[in-house]
């Protein structure tokens, strides 16, 4: 009887968790972030725990396993409409190579290794660093390489100056310039930072996304 009803159990909670997992939305493994991996993990625990303890009403696994659903949704939602949200629990891409020169600084503050670099170069089929112009390590560990053209000519990398509304400060001490700068810039053109979807600097021009056009 405690086998059947284990059976039973696992199978029920196999399409309740593909259904949560379906509501939740669709993203690879390798893109979950910190919430969608503490989920995860927990409605991992719940089931196995259901699983296991077979005496115990089957509501007190669904409830929680409902809550954290909707709890994801709903972070889900802020984070689409907040970039600050986004930063605080997923973090921010950090610039570990530039210029095909390794950023020690940054990579011991993301806790990086050099091993963890290599590896990360080796899966892309590149065996020198030098070969290598910008390499940023997103938010959800991967290492996103962007490699000098067949003649090592420069280019310019698009620097991100304002997200949602949100000057990024780190990028315009990149480019050596100020907020006043860019404030100014967007004055030429009316608009100000809380108007600004997307701004990027690239070949000493601004390029600027408003809000309204996103909306229209």
């Amino acid at each position: 009887m405690e086998l059947f009803t284990a059976i039973i159990r696992t199978i029920f909670f196999y399409f309740f968790v593909t259904i949560a997992y379906r509501l939740m939305g669709k993203r690879e493994i390798g893109q979950l972030g910190v919430i969608d991996l503490i989920v995860s993990i927990l409605i991992a625990e719940l089931v196995a725990i259901s699983i296991e303890n077979i005496k115990d009403p089957i509501y007190l696994t669904i409830i929680p396993i409902a809550l954290l659903v909707v709890l994801e949704i709903v972070f889900g939602f802020i984070a689409i409409k907040s970039r600050r949200f986004r930063t605080i629990f997923d973090g921010k891409p950090s610039l570990i190579i530039c210029n095909g020169k390794i950023n020690y600084k940054e990579m011991v503050k993301q806790r990086y290794t050099l091993d963890d670099l290599l590896i990360s170069l080796r899966q892309k089929e590149i065996k020198d660093i030098e070969d290598v112009e910008y390499a940023f390590l997103e938010p959800n560990g991967k290492l996103s390489i962007f490699k000098y053209n067949p003649f090592k000519i420069k280019s310019s990398y698009p620097m991100p100056l304002i997200l949602d509304g949100s000057i990024q400060k780190k990028a315009l001490k990149y480019i050596k310039k100020n907020e006043t700068w860019l404030i100014n810039e967007l004055s030429r053109h009316n608009l100000t930072k809380d108007d600004v979807f997307y701004a990027f600097y690239k070949k000493k021009k601004i390029f600027i996304i408003t809000k309204k056009e996103i909306m229209n």
